[in-house]
């Protein structure tokens, strides 16, 4: 049987959406040892999580300001929905601007967020009395550029002395701005005082990739592995890419220089043939950032899709788009980062086109296994296109090599094992840490 874990996160563990990374960690744990503390505004997808916790932003704010509100939600395992896709929680269209606000991620907004989740407000008895029943045995802190979540973890790690596993993928705490601004100067003091005390020495972390495990490890003296993403769907067999009318596809996030990256792409194609498209789906609907791809004549943007056409789209496709920004904010984000399109894309069993800098993690990450057809140089994007998508001989090697990379190191097998070995060992040193003090 496995120790009971807590998963703090901002969005709900769920098997159909981008929480579904956790997936390569928690797939055989059983459910009734998997409880999570989450914060968005979603009513939460069955996973494999018996319990939950949430805690929102619109809560906290009407308790603020004197409303009689009950701040915290728990949803049981039945109490869940049984279907893809995210449902909103329905609020005043105040509370909806606020989440609006909130999206942009701004110092200022973060600093306010960080005021606005004070602990008198969110630790309440009730959440107490849910803490006490479940009993957690160790943290897995989904590691975020927030000031609420790791003050959440750090309670629980210190009333129930256990420790703080957390998933890192992205470099946050050396994500330095040149900005001059006091609010900027004051979020990141805060955010670096809580993110080391999260990563003390009585924490451990699996990172997405080797290449950011080395920056935490060597800079935190800490001992994490890499634990590379799984996926779930399921190999096609191979077929050259159909040149009259190839279905080429891209999933995800469309921020970051992305929507840029697509609309090179979708130009690039329309060189080749006026009748090829690039279709994007992405639950993105920020007008200045998706406006971008609407308005290229040659992308069909299909917007936010269930899971589970995701996997039918995919498993229809011909190249499966991983696509990064080459701004220097974009490089400076993304260079060590490893998305779950890396190993959708290699177990799909489409070609997989990457396109992006060379330093972004997953272009780079891409590059090394040999399996897809990787441009670095938008000069050269047009070059890569047609050649990817009139060579059947390369499109069989890249199929061939994306067996042997995905059975290295994308199978739910390995990554499961390598996870609950993080685990296991956290708890071992922490309890012998605490019972020789």
């Amino acid at each position: 049987m496995h120790p009971k874990i807590l998963i703090i996160a901002t969005t709900p563990y769920s098997t159909s959406d981008s929480s579904r990374t956790l997936d390569a960690y928690f797939h055989y744990w059983e459910k009734d040892r998997v409880a999570q503390i989450f914060s968005r505004n979603w009513i939460p997808n069955k996973g494999h999580c018996g319990e939950m916790y949430q805690i929102t932003d619109a809560s906290l704010l009407k308790k603020w300001l004197h409303k009689p509100v009950e701040v915290g939600k728990i949803y049981t395992y039945d109490e869940m929905r049984n279907e893809d896709g995210n449902e909103v929680m329905e609020d005043s269209s105040a509370v909806g601007l606020s989440y609006k606000i909130g999206s942009k991620h701004s110092p200022s907004v973060e600093i306010l967020r960080g005021l606005l989740w004070r602990k008198k407000f969110w630790c309440t008895p009730k959440f107490i009395a849910w803490l006490d029943n479940f009993k957690p045995e160790c943290i897995v802190y989904n590691f975020s550029n927030h000031l609420f979540t790791q003050q959440i973890a750090l309670f629980v790690a210190n009333r129930y002395q256990i420790p703080i596993v957390a998933i890192i993928g992205d470099n946050y705490y050396f994500d330095e701005s040149k900005s001059k601004s006091p609010v900027y100067k004051l979020f990141r003091s805060r955010f670096k005082k809580l993110t080391e005390k999260v990563l003390s020495s009585n924490s451990s972390a699996v990172y997405c990739s080797d290449k950011i495990k080395k920056l935490y490890n060597d800079y935190f003296r800490i001992h994490g592995e890499t634990v590379y993403f799984s996926s779930s769907l399921e190999r096609r067999e191979f077929r050259p890419i159909d040149t009259k009318n190839p279905k080429v596809v891209y999933f995800g996030s469309i921020r970051l220089g992305r929507n840029l990256a697509l609309r090179d792409i979708a130009i690039a194609l329309s060189e080749i043939d006026p009748n090829y498209r690039l279709e994007v789906y992405s639950n993105e609907n920020d007008e200045e950032i998706c406006g971008v791809l609407k308005n290229t004549p040659n992308v069909v943007y299909g917007g936010s899709i269930p899971y589970s056409q995701v996997e039918n789209k995919t498993a229809e496709c011909d190249i499966f788009v991983i696509a990064e920004g080459f701004r220097d904010e974009d490089i400076n984000l993304t260079k060590y980062s490893l998305s779950t399109k890396a190993s959708d894309g290699l177990a799909s069993g489409a070609a997989v086109l990457t396109y992006g800098p060379d330093d972004a993690g997953v272009v780079g990450y891409m590059k090394g296994t040999g399996a897809s057809m990787v441009c670095t140089d938008p000069k050269s994007l047009k070059k890569s296109l047609r050649e990817l998508i009139y060579n059947e001989e390369l499109q069989e090697n890249f199929y061939q090599k994306a067996v042997e990379i995905t059975q290295a190191h994308h199978t739910i097998e390995s990554s499961t094992a390598t996870f609950e070995k993080v685990v296991e060992r956290a708890i071992r040193e922490f309890n012998s840490k605490r019972n020789n003090a």
